[in-house]
């Protein structure tokens, strides 16, 4: 392929940033898979997008199967050209999708690691007596109260949070927005950061709900490595990450409520399938209860 079919995928890209407002790391999963289709096609002597057909797709689904790519990767590849044709439509660049009816071999469903009520509470029961501490407690904080995502987060700006009302705004992915509630304790974490806030270097210029020492938005990898960081001190066993947060606020919460669309609507899931996946979780939860508590399921000593 020439370099103006290549800036296509530039063009994608971008669209994904500025109008889609994509996280960083979903725009480079984006670009790796794009750029293995224009490998694709180049061995192929596929010069254009135009001449990339379904066949042909079909048959870079099925070579990547065979170099040992798991059914997930194959799913994330087809999304990334479904969606990049879906822009070549737009743009009139091309009339057809050809990776519209190609499917990927089905993966096995992964259920999401959640840390339990008692776990979460000893994390979140971490000294914070300065103001870098502080600021990684209300990250927690809302992290578990509200389920935002990481980029949810990091995107956060002073005025997206409104402690008198006890809610924040959220832009989550295709720049769609929704209101979360606060719950008491994220609300009392993020007073003390906002007292603390003003301490950091840049804190009057910046807009940035939670900063870095340098007063710049935190970024998602700081994120990553305090909250990997306040694990560890806080003797937790299991390795801890931002999303486990919101995996353990849906599950918690479904195991609660049962309202699985009320759950939905604070995760901001487009489609109520992505949110099931928790019921398999919640009925793991009532499954041990049963083995342990039900006299003809108990498992013999």
């Amino acid at each position: 392929m020439d370099e103006a079919q290549k800036n296509w995928i530039q063009r994608f890209l971008s669209y994904l940033n500025h109008e889609r407002r994509f996280s960083p790391h979903t725009i480079s999963n984006y670009g790796r898979d794009l750029k293995a289709v224009v490998t694709y096609c180049e061995k192929q002597d596929i010069s254009t997008w135009q001449d990339l057909g379904e066949y042909q797709v079909r048959l870079f689904v099925a070579a990547g199967h065979r170099k040992g790519l798991s059914p997930r990767s194959l799913q994330r590849r087809l999304s990334s050209l479904r969606s990049f044709y879906r822009y070549l439509t737009r743009e009139g660049q091309v009339k057809i999708n050809p990776a519209l009816e190609v499917r990927a071999p089905k993966a096995p469903k992964r259920l999401p690691k959640t840390m339990d009520v008692d776990m979460m509470g000893k994390l979140l029961e971490m000294p914070h007596k300065d103001p870098l501490s502080v600021r990684d407690w209300a990250i927690m904080e809302l992290l578990y109260s509200s389920g935002l995502r990481l980029a949810e987060l990091v995107d956060l700006d002073m005025t997206d949070v409104d402690l008198s009302d006890r809610t924040v705004r959220v832009t989550g992915k295709g720049n769609k927005t929704r209101i979360v509630p606060l719950g008491r304790f994220a609300v009392e974490a993020l007073a003390k950061w906002l007292h603390e806030r003003g301490s950091m270097a840049g804190a009057g210029t910046e807009q940035a709900m939670f900063l870095s020492q340098q007063g710049r938005r935190i970024s998602h990898r700081s994120v990553q490595s305090r909250v990997k960081l306040w694990a560890r001190r806080q003797g937790l066993p299991v390795e801890v990450n931002p999303h486990l947060f919101r995996h353990s606020f849906a599950s918690h919460l479904l195991e609660s409520s049962g309202d699985l669309r009320g759950v939905q609507e604070l995760l901001g899931h487009a489609d109520i399938s992505t949110t099931q996946i928790y019921t398999h979780l919640d009925f793991q939860h009532l499954a041990r209860i049963y083995d342990r508590s039900h006299p003809r399921s108990r498992r013999r000593k």
